[in-house]
């Protein structure tokens, strides 16, 4: 009876410290991370669970790599797959969370902006700068990172959609290239099939330049359509387009600011002063509105425009009001 008494009593005390080390095991993975303040952690391409508990008890930022090592044998099914790529690690997240997170899709990300109006080569200098981006196309020839977009032949201007983009550690800028690429390619798609019916440009290939020469025309949103209205009025009649950022475009890297005379008699393929058409390319990315204004142009009279200096334009119907303006708002300024 005895020995029955002491079996129950060892096999008692077995469990309580089971127990107890269970509880204990458990307390040093919920405890809080050793980090003062949010911080980044990196998992490698490559490294196994094991390698990264012991890079983390390495750092301080685990205390008890044991219990980590321990969760692959008491729950397996606890223990992701680790994923490459930045965490942020926050001072009350447990261990658990901890592995959690490395082995999810909440990788830090970094924001890039690609403004309305830039041209290809203010993207691509963008591009050369953003931390973290895997640059695979610095130094190329457009030609060369149009072929690797799968689009050889294309001229690249006006063809990636502005916008903000996040990308993480590694991703390469062919990624995002192909993004914008592909975002402007469906907008465009959806924007023309909404164009009105009369239009002076008949493809969406026009309509992008049409929608560059907006953009860079002006920034204020209530002019887009209107200045929509005086590229196809002036179509119409025959007369040249005469948009100052087609010669800066064209003057390429020489132009420093200003616009001489002698520039806007420049024969160049871009100098709407010179040529009977639209330019052969857009000359920068348009953004949604003004690529909607260039297939919805805005009904009128207007002829002509002129800058007020203010980032607004005053419209004029007559060359003559046309000249008055210019006297009014640039001459004499």
């Amino acid at each position: 009876m005895r020995v029955v008494k002491g079996l129950l009593l060892l096999v008692v005390v077995a469990a309580v410290a089971a127990y107890g080390g269970y509880r204990y095991w458990e307390s040093r993975l919920e405890a809080p991370l050793a980090v003062a303040e949010n911080t980044l952690y990196e998992v490698p391409r490559g490294a196994g669970y094991n390698r990264v508990v012991a890079d983390l008890a390495a750092r301080g930022i685990i205390a008890d790599d044991w219990a980590f090592r321990l969760l692959t044998r008491i729950e397996p099914e606890s223990v992701p797959r680790l994923r490459t790529g930045e965490y942020m690690l926050e001072p009350d997240m447990s261990g658990r969370e901890l592995i959690e997170l490395l082995g999810s899709d909440r990788v830090v990300t970094y924001p890039l902006t690609i403004p309305e109006g830039w041209t290809f080569r203010q993207m691509r200098q963008l591009l050369d700068n953003a931390p973290k981006l895997d640059n695979r196309t610095e130094g190329l020839p457009d030609d060369e990172v149009m072929a690797l977009l799968d689009r050889d032949g294309v001229h690249p201007e006006g063809w990636f959609f502005p916008d903000t983009y996040r990308y993480h550690k590694g991703v390469s800028d062919l990624e995002i290239l192909q993004q914008a690429l592909s975002r402007m390619e469906r907008v465009l798609e959806e924007v023309w099939e909404a164009r009105d019916d009369d239009l002076t440009i008949d493809t969406p290939f026009e309509a992008l330049i049409m929608a560059s020469l907006i953009e860079r025309e002006t920034g204020a949103p209530e002019e887009r359509r209107e200045i929509a209205g005086v590229f196809k009025r002036r179509m119409q009649q025959g007369m040249r387009l005469q948009t100052d950022p087609t010669v800066i475009y064209g003057m390429g890297e020489r132009y420093e600011g200003r616009i001489t005379r002698a520039d806007l008699q420049e024969a160049t393929p871009y100098n709407t002063y010179v040529i009977d058409a639209m330019p052969p390319t857009p000359i920068a990315m348009p953004g949604r509105a003004s690529l909607e204004a260039a297939v919805n142009p805005l009904p009128g009279e207007t002829l002509y425009f002129v800058s007020r200096g203010d980032g607004t334009h005053h419209f004029s119907r007559t060359l003559r009001e046309h000249n008055n303006a210019v006297n009014r708002y640039i001459r004499n300024r």
